[in-house]
């Protein structure tokens, strides 16, 4: 099976539901409008590349690779990053749903999430190292033995993050965060 090259193509308004995306690289491309939703995008590289208000969700993407890619106003819903091709991983995400997905063990330092909702999302093991978080909603999402040092979580809200669990030195927060910080020890903050 031969492998496509595609650089620099435009993509818009199309369904990958049922006739899949060819398998190969695909590099400083602009993804608009597609539908991706349930499809098989495992093996795939994406170098340089964004996706556009795109539906990702539920997705597979084992063995895809992620390298510097834009997701914006996507709908990404339970989709499993630590399965993906973890060599040279660079994402971020503005204005995106992102609900019930998996960042497991990946190193995803510098990483930017920005006007996202991120319920229930496992970053467990995560490197999140100078991470930006800013304006997301990570209600029910886990935090455990995640690197979140130097991370900015000003932005963020709905979040509990246990300090005895996770590294959180010079994190940035705000005064009004710091109560995700303490949910475990069931205190009425006033």
């Amino acid at each position: 099976m031969s492998l496509t090259y595609t650089e620099g193509n435009i993509f818009e308004k199309q369904n990958y539901t049922q006739n899949q995306l060819p398998k190969g690289d695909y590099e400083n491309c602009t993804f608009l409008n597609c539908d991706f939703s349930s499809s098989n995008l495992s093996g795939i590289n994406f170098i340089n590349s964004d996706f556009k208000y795109c539906n990702l969700s539920l997705a597979k993407i084992n063995q895809a690779s992620f390298r510097n890619v834009k997701f914006e106003n996507c709908k990404m819903l339970g989709l499993h990053f630590e399965y993906c091709n973890d060599f040279l991983f660079e994402v971020n995400f503005q204005n995106c749903l992102l609900n019930l997905s998996s960042f497991y063990k990946l190193k995803m330092k510098k990483t930017k999430f920005a006007q996202c909702e991120m319920h229930e999302v496992d970053f467990t093991q995560t490197d999140l190292n100078l991470a930006i978080f800013d304006e997301c909603d990570l209600m029910g999402s886990t935090f455990e033995q995640t690197n979140l040092e130097k991370a900015d979580l000003r932005g963020a809200h709905h979040f509990s993050i246990d300090p005895e669990l996770n590294k959180i030195k010079k994190a940035k927060v705000t005064q009004a965060s710091l109560a995700g910080f303490l949910d475990k020890y069931d205190l009425v903050i006033e």
